[in-house]
């Protein structure tokens, strides 16, 4: 009589835990990365609009000699409040006479609870940037 062999084909379990732990070491790696990239290019919307607000203030004073008029597109009953447009930051004004502004830019819903680095990033009339945060060396 004879034998025949038969082969089998596929994975042992020990080959695909080999993969899933595989799969599981890099995405240890790679999700902190991203999230930091997302909070990173979310900053940017409110940079954006902190200087497009700024611009705004530039161009009332070039026009009323002051950045605090109310006919200004940006101020209202002498105030800043502009959200971003994707709407992760708030855009306030800290300092807001007829000769100087300080535009605060504070992160909103999740980029708040994100963005541990900047809890605020600021700019002056004299074009001062600053920041608030853990590491502000990565606000600007």
């Amino acid at each position: 009589m004879k034998k025949t062999t038969r082969f089998q084909r596929g994975f042992t379990l020990i080959e695909l835990m080999i993969a899933v732990a595989i799969v599981g070491i890099l995405a240890a790696i790679a999700l902190p990365a991203y999230t930091d990239y997302v909070t990173h290019s979310r900053r940017t919307d409110g940079q954006s609009t902190l200087l497009q607000v700024a611009q705004e203030l530039e161009r009332c004073y070039t026009q009323f000699t002051a950045y605090n008029n109310n006919s200004c597109s940006v101020v209202t009953a002498g105030a800043v409040s502009e959200a971003s447009p994707k709407g992760y930051y708030l855009i306030t004004a800290s300092t807001l006479s007829a000769s100087a502004f300080t535009l605060t830019a504070t992160p909103q819903g999740v980029q708040a609870s994100n963005d541990t680095y900047c809890t605020t990033v600021t700019l002056t009339h004299l074009g001062a940037q600053g920041a608030t945060g853990a590491d502000t060396s990565r606000c600007w």
